[in-house]
């Protein structure tokens, strides 16, 4: 199976999800609602809701019960990034080819519009659709995974570490930290809720935890690779060296897919998945 055509076929079911979970723009407020929805559509690889619907593929399960799980997380990071981009921040004009969210309406309205968006995430998982699909205990759990990573432990933790960060003052020890937290974090839920959503056993779904963190480091490294001619930041790049950091990467996909051996066909998705996020060309 192809990466891209898994994509491309699962992101019509969230896209719709995520519709009907937001505002319509011209609902008030709109300035606040148009903000929202501003860098959701049109969106961007849609890979984490892929790996949430691979997760519950890898469960044995109907992927469409792992839905508000790749509501949820697509929701979370769509809000980070209309924060990153802010100018307390990483302050970026553009994003994803057009002018970012506090470009277009303020800085103000940005951060609300990701406030908002976090909130919506959780209401994507707690709505009686997402009862009826998974149940109420696999409903909680994947609940509170997806508060764990995004929290001071995983997301805003790692971008708090990743903002005083210092190159040339560091090891890397701690530059896997923060991408462990920043990037893996999300990714790790995402894999892992999809799994808890469609019934997967707790010995399945710590696999699955391994593999989301493994994928999701390899992820950054990736990136850092893509834009090594730019300004490196948190990288791998300046103390591996560009060599040593694709060796790297190709060392953590193969541990995420260690972590998938017996599963059989079932989990093809998410072995095409970590090799597209790991080897991408863009």
């Amino acid at each position: 199976m192809d990466a891209l055509a898994y994509i491309a076929e699962r992101t019509p079911w969230v896209d719709e999800a995520l519709d009907a979970l937001l505002p319509p723009a011209d609902a008030a407020p709109e300035e606040l609602n148009k903000a929202m929805r501003h860098l959701v559509f049109p969106g961007g690889k849609r890979l984490r809701p892929a790996l949430a619907y691979a997760g519950a593929e890898a469960a044995g399960g109907d992927p469409r019960r792992a839905t508000p799980m790749a509501a949820a997380v697509e929701l979370v990071h769509t809000y980070s990034l209309v924060h990153d981009d802010l100018p307390c921040m990483d302050d970026d004009d553009e994003r994803r080819g057009r002018p970012t969210v506090h470009v277009v309406f303020g800085d103000a309205v940005a951060v609300l519009a990701g406030d908002a968006l976090q909130a919506c995430a959780f209401e994507a998982l707690t709505t009686s659709e997402a009862h009826a699909l998974a149940g109420a205990e696999a409903v909680a759990v994947a609940v509170g995974r997806l508060s764990r990573a995004i929290g001071a432990a995983g997301l805003v933790g790692g971008q708090v570490d990743d903002l005083a960060f210092e190159v040339g003052h560091t090891t890397e020890a701690a530059v896997v930290s923060i991408h462990r937290r920043k990037t893996g974090a999300l990714i790790q839920a995402a894999v892992a809720g999809g799994g808890v959503m469609a019934g997967g056993s707790p010995g399945l779904v710590a696999r699955l935890e391994r593999y989301g963190e493994a994928v999701g480091v390899a992820f950054q490294v990736a990136d850092d690779l893509l834009d090594a001619d730019e300004d490196e930041g948190c990288s791998l790049l300046p103390l591996l060296g560009i060599e040593g950091a694709r060796a790297r990467a190709e060392q953590l996909l193969e541990a995420a897919l260690d972590e998938l051996e017996g599963l059989g066909e079932r989990a093809e998705p998410l072995r095409e998945l970590a090799r597209f996020a790991v080897r991408r060309k863009s």
